[in-house]
């Protein structure tokens, strides 16, 4: 019997050793043929942009710079310092390019990083290689090193001229609704914009609290106000005043197309928006898988006036001590370019490639008038449509520089984030996670806990990244209700 026992657990681990070998060597042969298309694609799009646009814009595929700060200026070198030009940038661009993810332009080929990783293991193991490198890092000591693109630069300086709206992307009437309500609409000047604001419930008394509902990526406020907002009780609909949002870039923001949807740019618009606009003094947020970063912020940026925080699938990523680039680990977390599961393939397809996923948003959310339509004939208009409506209303530049700048810009920020929220005692904080969540894995709440250690982690069995919210809005609701009816003011 024994025997037998450890034939079956023998042929388990070799069954899962060849499998994680079919899925290494497909990944590998998958990903290769996806860097030459993508590459390809570079080419064609700057031959479309010319042709449509009467100019190649740039993208981040240029080589990377090597951009040292000095004297309020900015020493941009080429290829270790063969070549190099200075440039200036005000105080405000200095600040926004620390909000940039090195992610954006750092993304080598499968074949470039597996090479570079082995020349760095036989470096390793000479001996001098150390040696030489602490006289290097000693003699540049006095001189702040940060690694950017030419192409960032550019946009902060304002010298790339962008068209309001890209000739890849939709110009329908819901997508450019943000256009026709600006002071100027043919300029992307996003400076007296204002977010996309869905709000509920009572405008005055004293009884009243706001509820903050931010989404996650390529979502909208429909996530919220189409399952949540009609299932509140009566009492909560006429204590609480409910504002979903829009984020920059997504549903019926503006999205405008100069933007580097930085983690500033995010918070300043949710602030002159919901905070300034609707004259909120105190708040909850209820806010899900991205969304979260910009909750904790707003909870760290604000700490007196956010009465708790309701997370449901945060992204923390905690970075091991001796990572140097907090930024590349989480990217290679969320993707780590493998076929299976299939989220992790879907995710490492968006996540690296900036050419292949302008082709996904051309196809679908140029069209998605089309494929809505589509949607409801299939399903003789049986399925309400907003989750597709709200993945398919955002552009390429808003999606790319958001994914990029917020889930991997942040890896540093956001442990130090905890760390302030898990002193304000004031501050609630509760959590939700799919038990069979597949996009966020559910130790990513587990270790928001390890940082919170107050925060209660609340585990729905059977439900996913989605189903966590839709399918149990009423369930939801009340669980909401109860926490913001045992809130301390």
């Amino acid at each position: 019997m024994h025997m037998q026992m450890d034939a079956m657990a023998k042929t388990r681990s070799l069954a899962k050793l060849t499998g994680k070998l079919v899925n290494e060597a497909v990944s590998f042969v998958t990903f290769c043929v996806l860097d030459l298309i993508d590459f390809i694609l570079c080419f064609v799009f700057k031959a479309m942009d010319l042709l449509m646009e009467a100019e190649c814009k740039p993208c981040y595929c240029s080589p990377t710079k090597e951009a040292i700060t000095s004297s309020g200026k900015i020493l941009v070198s080429e290829h270790g310092g063969e070549s190099t030009k200075i440039v200036s940038l005000s105080s405000t661009n200095k600040l926004q390019l620390e909000d940039i993810s090195d992610t954006l332009y750092s993304r080598p080929s499968l074949v470039s990083e597996i090479s570079r990783l082995t020349l760095n293991e036989l470096k390793r193991l000479k001996l001098e290689e150390p040696l030489l490198q602490n006289k290097k890092n000693g003699s540049s000591a006095t001189t702040t090193t940060t690694t950017t693109s030419t192409t960032i630069v550019e946009m902060l300086q304002g010298k790339i001229d962008n068209p309001v709206t890209r000739w890849s992307d939709c110009d329908c009437k819901f997508c450019t609704s943000w256009i026709s309500s600006s002071s100027s609409p043919t300029s992307n000047n996003n400076s007296k914009a204002t977010l996309f604001v869905m709000a509920q419930g009572p405008s005055r008394g004293t009884t009243r609290e706001d509820v903050l509902f931010i989404h996650g990526f390529i979502s909208s406020s429909s996530f919220w106000t189409e399952t949540l907002f009609p299932n509140f009780s009566t009492a909560a609909r006429s204590s609480y005043r409910l504002l979903a949002v829009d984020l920059l870039g997504f549903g019926q923001s503006p999205k405008p197309s100069d933007s580097l949807y930085t983690l500033s740019e995010h918070l300043e618009m949710i602030e002159r928006s919901v905070l300034e606009s609707h004259k909120v003094k105190s708040f909850h947020i209820v806010a899900h898988s991205l969304g979260c970063i910009l909750a904790l912020a707003l909870a760290v940026k604000h700490p007196r006036s956010v009465k708790s925080l309701t997370l449901l699938a945060p992204p923390y990523y905690p970075v091991p001590k001796g990572i140097a680039q907090a930024t590349q680990y989480v990217m290679r977390k969320v993707a780590p370019r493998r076929v299976w599961p299939p989220m992790k393939f879907g995710a490492s397809l968006v996540c690296w490639y900036e050419h292949i996923t302008r082709v996904i948003c051309l196809l679908i959310c140029k069209n998605h008038r089309l494929w809505e339509f589509l949607t409801k004939l299939v399903t003789r208009n049986r399925v309400r449509t907003f989750l597709l409506e709200g993945f398919f209303c955002h552009t390429h530049n808003a999606a790319w520089h958001t994914l990029h700048n917020i889930i991997c810009g942040t890896a540093g920020k956001i442990g130090s984030y905890l760390d302030i929220i898990r002193e304000n005692v004031n501050c609630k904080v509760t959590i939700f996670h799919g038990r069979d969540d597949e996009v966020i894995p559910i130790e990513c709440s587990y270790e928001v806990q390890k940082r919170i250690p107050r925060a209660k982690v609340r585990i729905i069995d059977n439900k996913d990244h989605i189903t966590i919210v839709v399918g149990r809005q009423k369930a939801f609701a009340r669980e909401l209700e109860d926490i913001w009816g045992t809130t301390k003011n």
